[in-house]
């Protein structure tokens, strides 16, 4: 959308010749969203938005400001000056004050105190910081314990699991640690380190919870592991990211894919089926009943892909370094079967005698080879810097934000259109219009 008043399509990068970037015609008939609204008040990279329910948003990023925004209008309802540094996290905290009063905290880390992340515990009603030390508070923003110095590299991402414990990324290690809340014995919180977890070969750049029973991480150099949350044991192990049906070995992958491409594993979504990963510039469905990458895009954008997330009706966005916001439905793919030799002239002379050694490796890749596939149903056109992330609002939307300083919201055009006649049906009627002209 909007690739013809922008002028044109992107020219792929690097050796894209041999895994082009898949490109869409400009009617884009599965695109719902023909409109859009940017909206302006930052004065540096946007790099995080964060939902706060069904019509407001928060974003933040480098200029250390955070705007509140109503994704209905576009309209900015706040604007929270506190930060003197860039802000490297943002989530939000709901409480419940009564049974009736809900609250909701907006908390924000920024460079100068070195928070890398932060997540919330909700059932213990506290909340995490991690950097290079691991800090947790209450909604008073009281510490109420820490662990010593981790590393100098800091927790890259926590996630909350059973028994009280939560998961650390720090370099290419994964910590467990287990939270003790007061007891008629202790009035103090604590926190323990319970494990830690090695298999990974590279820096651990995304972690995410797939279920109530798993959590998956993904590693600098293509490494993606389901772990199981009870005993923290690997369920299954994938590394062949860049062509899931290819006989070659590891190490040989590996050193192919870093000439031709980025394999770092920048993001994770997950549905009940599948793990969707954004691995260097493509996109990957692994699921978890087969444990095999089912569907894959190499190059679904010109540059590194940094956010992805999973939508109704089989579909996925994706947004990336160069610019762009694509929308993908995943497809099943017709299952060929393979003719029988027919009889004949060649069949008496041993021509038409089938090599079962050098049928087993054609067999084995068609077991390998992607049973479905992603295909390109949308393309978004309106920033001029790297898109960072977005949100769905499945009644208002999409909502973006750039390293261009801007925020674009995405509307339904076709749904927009029937909002405003209803308007004016609504006003003339108010006005005594309608009947008039009738």
């Amino acid at each position: 959308m909007l690739r013809w008043l922008i002028g044109g399509g992107r020219e792929p990068q690097g050796l894209a010749e041999k895994s082009p970037l898949q490109t869409i015609g400009e009617e884009q008939t599965q695109n719902p969203y023909t409109e859009l609204l940017v909206l302006k008040a930052h004065h540096d990279i946007v790099r995080f938005l964060v939902q706060l329910d069904d019509y407001r948003f928060a974003s933040a990023g480098d200029d250390g400001i955070i705007v509140v925004w109503n994704v209905q209008t576009g309209e900015k309802l706040l604007e929270l000056n506190g930060h003197t540094q860039k802000i490297t996290a943002i989530i939000t905290f709901t409480f419940l004050e009564s049974c009736e009063e809900k609250n909701q905290l907006i908390l924000t880390a920024s460079a100068d105190k070195t928070v890398i992340c932060l997540t919330v515990l909700q059932r213990l009603d506290v909340w995490l910081s991690g950097g290079n030390d691991l800090c947790v508070w209450n909604r008073k923003l009281d510490l109420l314990c820490k662990t010593s110095h981790l590393s100098d590299t800091g927790i890259t991402a926590l996630v909350e699991i059973p028994k009280n414990c939560v998961v650390a990324a720090v370099g290419k290690e994964l910590i467990i640690f287990r939270l003790v809340a007061p007891t008629e014995g202790s009035l103090e919180w604590d926190i323990l380190e319970v494990k830690r977890l090695l298999d990974h070969q590279d820096n651990i750049l995304s972690l995410v919870n797939v279920n109530d029973l798993s959590f998956v991480t993904g590693s600098h150099v293509g490494e993606l592991i389901i772990w199981d949350v009870l005993d923290w044991t690997m369920q299954a192990y994938e590394r062949n990211f860049w062509d899931p049906s290819s006989q070659l070995d590891a190490q040989q992958e590996i050193r192919l894919c870093q000439k031709s491409n980025d394999i770092s594993i920048h993001h994770f979504t997950c549905d009940e089926e599948n793990v969707f990963a954004a691995v260097g510039r493509g996109l990957y469905v692994y699921n978890l009943q087969m444990k095999r990458v089912i569907a894959c895009q190499k190059t679904a954008h010109d540059s590194n892909v940094l956010h992805i997330d999973k939508l109704p009706n089989r579909q996925l966005i994706s947004c990336s370094e160069d610019g762009s916001v694509r929308i993908w439905e995943l497809r099943e793919k017709q299952q060929l079967t393979a003719e029988p030799v027919p009889t004949g002239f060649f069949n008496m002379w041993g021509f038409g005698r089938v090599n079962k050694q050098a049928s087993q490796p054609v067999k084995k890749q068609q077991e390998n080879a992607p049973s479905c596939s992603l295909e390109l149903i949308g393309d978004l056109i309106g920033h001029s810097s790297s898109v960072e992330m977005f949100l769905y609002f499945e009644d208002h939307g999409l909502v973006t934000c750039s390293a261009d300083h801007l925020i674009i919201l995405w509307k339904n055009g076709q749904r927009e259109s029937g909002l405003r006649s209803l308007k004016l049906f609504q006003k003339l009627e108010e006005n005594g219009d309608l009947y008039l002209a009738v």
